[in-house]
């Protein structure tokens, strides 16, 4: 069925390339697991287009999702769920460049892209520019991206006055459970982008982060135990969130 899916999608006029990500890029997947597809495009698909081929192969649509990317979250008619993003290929071009070339750091995920497109399983390539794009930035992890990514997030989680740490500490004394939960996520996504960073390896994503992170080379000591404890006394034991803040920083900064 996908596979029929994926054939009318290639024959929309902009698409310039297909692409699978997620479990389905490599070889850990079942015929259960979700597809992640990406449509590389020279300009916008219009929404009635869309919707006329997945209404041929999908059970249930939502069209246009704007949360992160434009994107179509759909039910294929065996059951499986299928996101498919669309991607103007010369904007995700100039995005990966301008942090594998330009060296710009983000606040957290900095190298996601980079990740996902060289980690990608190429469906379709219509004049094989996504398989330029990937050979141009299959590199070695440059040297002063690794350096910009962890002076910024290390900033960030602590030594200066808008530090997330300072952040969450303030948030414990107002009994702010919402701040707590929003800077404490925030400051985790720097400290993962600093770990990934350090061991020049590109950002997976969201997901697993602790298991995967397992696998890195270099790693600060009680890792696991000293975040399981943090996330423990977020609402138990809110008084001892400033020891742990300052236990997972020293373990950092000693492997920096």
């Amino acid at each position: 069925m996908v596979d029929k899916l994926f054939e009318e999608l290639k024959n929309i006029p902009q698409v310039e390339a297909i692409a699978l990500g997620g479990s389905r890029s490599g070889e850990v997947f079942d015929e259960k697991s979700d597809y992640d597809v990406y449509l590389y495009c020279t300009g916008s698909v219009a929404d009635e287009v869309r919707k006329a081929i997945l209404d041929k192969y999908c059970s249930y649509i939502e069209l246009s999702n704007h949360f992160w990317e434009l994107e179509d979250n759909c039910t294929l008619k065996n059951g499986i769920d299928i996101d498919i993003l669309y991607r103007n290929i010369e904007d995700f071009t100039a995005d990966v460049a301008s942090v594998v070339e330009g060296f710009n750091a983000r606040t957290g995920y900095t190298t996601c892209m980079w990740h996902n497109l060289i980690t990608c399983k190429i469906i379709y390539d219509k004049d094989s520019r996504l398989q330029a794009m990937k050979e141009r930035f299959s590199v070695p992890y440059p040297q002063e991206l690794k350096k910009n990514i962890i002076s910024k997030n290390m900033s960030l989680l602590s030594g200066m006055l808008p530090s997330y740490d300072d952040q969450i500490l303030k948030a414990v004394k107002r009994k702010d459970l919402v701040s707590i939960n929003h800077r404490t996520s925030a400051f985790m996504e720097s400290y993962f982008d600093i770990l990934f960073a350090l061991n020049e390896k590109t950002h997976p994503g969201e997901k697993r982060l602790v298991s995967l992170s397992k696998k890195l080379s270099i790693l600060p000591a009680d890792f696991e135990e000293n975040i399981n404890k943090l996330f423990a006394d977020l609402f138990a034991n809110p008084e001892l969130i400033e020891n742990d803040l300052a236990k997972i920083i020293f373990e950092l900064k000693r492997i920096l």
